[in-house]
């Protein structure tokens, strides 16, 4: 599996955005390009502790756990699951701004490794390890790219 701490591995994914343009249509789901691209920068804001979105608590304590087994497992994210607010975008976003963002948080993740990430459990599904924060991002990252055709 890919590794965003891996110089290599975090290098394709920024060569992915970087062949989008602001007219790449989506294969699925209802974001444009410039909101993906936006939607993709706020789990490696939670993994750095920029981020400390607003989570229902019943939500969390009834499916934290579950949806944790099953978004680190090795399957593909499945399509058009649900998401926290603060990551449900709406709004017009300017695509080079956008992409511009995303690929230096994933430089920033990449560049400052295990040592980068948050000490706080994610707010969801609690405690990750260094290797699970990776999971999330790559299979996020790697989900919405293919949502992109990237």
């Amino acid at each position: 599996m890919k590794s965003l701490f891996n110089k290599q591995d975090a290098q394709e994914f920024i060569d992915r955005i970087n062949k989008l343009t602001p007219s790449t249509p989506a294969l699925w789901g209802k974001m444009n390009v410039a909101q993906m691209l936006t939607h993709n920068q706020k789990p490696l804001e939670i993994a750095s502790g920029a981020l400390k979105p607003k989570i229902n608590k019943i939500i969390k304590l009834l499916f934290g756990k579950r949806a944790k087994k099953q978004l680190l497992s090795g399957e593909p994210f499945k399509k058009n699951l649900p998401t926290f607010s603060e990551a449900i975008i709406v709004d017009q976003k300017e695509f080079e701004t956008e992409k511009q963002k995303l690929r230096k948080l994933i430089m920033e993740f990449q560049q400052n490794g295990v040592n980068g990430l948050t000490k706080d459990p994610h707010p969801f599904f609690g405690g990750l390890t260094p290797a699970e924060w990776d999971i999330l991002q790559v299979k996020h990252l790697d989900h919405h790219l293919s949502q992109f055709g990237v």
